[in-house]
């Protein structure tokens, strides 16, 4: 296991001159030994780039990669001691269970028990130790991607253990197993793993932190809680969460917000000049008519989804989502209610960065 730093930047056109030029936009970024990683963003915003830089498949065009301090920017993936499990299972359908399982160990020239012995465990950790002895053509695709899951793990060596979407031809119920299990095996093992994905529930249930990246820019590091409470850029507001974050555009002027038309009194101190506030649908709440941090708002749908109900309203030309609580009543369609938009959970975003 390994530190890792980035220090970097890449693109895949000769002489970039503007941002659209990069694949990946200058960042500084480090990984600690043991940790447990996912780069999560839309298709094509650099997080598979930035996997392969780690792994040694693709070299930056400017900058370092650094393995405990050791520079080793132009050193291949074997130099590197990676292993790295692909969206497709790599397997050998002609070998046994056991046998993938041990071919890592064996290209390395592990004696014949501490392989036995290792398998064992990967194979226990993935509830597959019943299958040892199957032949791999036979298997469902679930099972074959424990297989290429536990050919990454098996090597207790390495200096990271890297996924670019391995869930991606699983099924929904199979995926949530495999994450739970991931999960348990990090645990267990301590292994740096580094999790590429663009679904945010596998991101923030299998990381400790979260790196999300957008037109090729680390636009926030950090934990479910902080992505979700304190969004550093508007597009992590909108990304994560389902529905994402409301926004509405403001002016602060003389200590003083205007949102909607209304004039309201900001929870905190803010720059002057034109804003955005950012409030979750689960922390809007309806309110009384001129009540404080409240603007009026025209109901458009109200959808029962199960467990509560969400809420569409117009807000100066906007729609924003609220979840109902189970103690408000819901309003029907056409009426005009009172939104609270400005409370302890309520964010200021100017040139869509939040406000320190």
């Amino acid at each position: 296991m390994a530190r890792i730093d980035l220090d970097l930047a890449h693109a895949y056109r000769a002489n970039p001159t503007q941002d659209s030029d990069y694949a990946l936009l200058p960042l500084k970024m480090s990984f600690r030994d043991g940790g447990a990683y996912a780069l999560l963003g839309p298709s094509g915003c650099g997080k598979t780039t930035m996997l392969n830089i780690i792994s040694g498949l693709l070299v930056p065009s400017q900058g370092s990669v650094s393995f405990d301090g050791r520079d080793m920017t132009r050193a291949t993936p074997q130099e590197r001691n990676i292993a790295q499990v692909f969206q497709f299972p790599v397997i050998y359908d002609t070998m046994t269970v056991a046998e993938n399982l041990a071919f890592p160990l064996r290209n390395r020239k592990v004696p014949e028990d501490q392989i036995r012995k290792r398998v064992g465990e990967i194979a226990e950790m993935l509830d597959m130790s019943g299958q040892l002895n199957q032949r791999a053509a036979g298997l469902a695709a679930d099972a074959k991607q424990k297989i290429s899951l536990g050919r990454g793990l098996v090597r207790s060596d390495v200096s990271a253990v890297l996924f670019d979407e391995p869930l991606t031809v699983i099924d929904p119920h199979l995926k949530w197993q495999l994450r739970r299990k991931l999960k348990q095996i990090h645990r267990e093992l301590k292994l740096t793993l580094i999790y590429v994905t663009h679904d945010q529930v596998e991101a923030l249930t299998f990381a400790e932190e979260v790196v999300v990246m957008t037109r090729g820019k680390a636009v926030q590091v950090g934990s479910a809680e902080a992505l979700f409470e304190r969004p550093a850029h508007t597009f992590v507001g909108h990304f994560i969460g389902s529905p994402g974050m409301n926004f509405l555009s403001a002016h602060s002027a003389n200590g003083a917000l205007e949102v909607a038309g209304t004039p309201l009194v900001p929870t905190r101190e803010l720059p002057p000049g034109a804003l955005k506030i950012g409030i979750r649908p689960e922390y809007l709440r309806l309110s009384n008519a001129g009540a404080a941090g409240a603007v009026p708002a025209v109901v458009q749908q109200v959808q029962d989804v199960g467990t509560h109900a969400m809420l569409s309203a117009e807000v100066d030309g906007g729609v924003v989502k609220v979840r109902m609580h189970s103690d408000e009543q819901p309003p029907s369609v056409g009426d005009t209610v009172w939104l609270r938009v400005l409370d302890t959970h309520t964010c200021y975003y100017k040139d869509e960065e939040l406000v320190a």
